[in-house]
């Protein structure tokens, strides 16, 4: 069940493709996407269904609602080069973990550290105030977090701490 609820957070991910942005539809779609991502975790542990699968999935699935997002928001904000630059290398950063993990551990890491939990939380609200906070100051507390998640879960790949606090989805 866990792993369907996760399923229509992708399906929904793709259906905001086709509305406008910041428009009630554009809010509904991203509001249900959002709950479904807390409610996968929380029927998975319920139900003790919690699985490395469902773990990627989760992760596949967020990747496509941030993909989407940055495709419907990048043209309509007036987003500044360091911003840009701040987000390539935290993506940067991203990419070498998903390397490392595959060179050192043989495997797709995805790690659900407390902090990747904040980056995401700080990420989901980034569209709900995009059209009355700055995103000069929002994308800077968000990219802030995220750094320090990536770099963190760069290092729990890297020495292989599967205790890290937060580790299951």
């Amino acid at each position: 069940m866990a792993n369907i609820i996760t399923g229509i957070r992708i399906v929904l991910s793709i259906a905001l493709l086709f509305v406008p942005v910041f428009k009630p539809a554009f809010y509904a779609l991203y509001i249900t996407a959002g709950v479904s991502d807390i409610l996968d975790g929380i029927v998975a542990r319920k139900t003790n269904t919690v699985s490395d699968f469902g773990s990627k999935l989760d992760t596949v699935a967020d990747m496509v609602l941030v993909a989407v997002c940055l495709i419907k928001m990048l043209p309509v904000l007036d987003i500044p080069l360091w911003l840009y630059i701040w987000i390539a290398v935290i993506a940067l950063i991203k990419v070498i973990n998903i390397i490392s993990g595959f060179v050192i551990q043989k495997r797709f890491v995805a790690t659900h550290t407390l902090m990747n939990k904040a980056t995401g939380v700080l990420l989901f609200l980034l569209p709900l105030s995009a059209t009355f906070i700055d995103i000069k100051y929002s994308g800077a507390a968000v990219c802030a977090v995220a750094g320090f998640a990536a770099i963190q879960e760069g290092h729990f790949i890297r020495t292989g701490d599967r205790n890290q606090k937060g580790s299951n989805s």
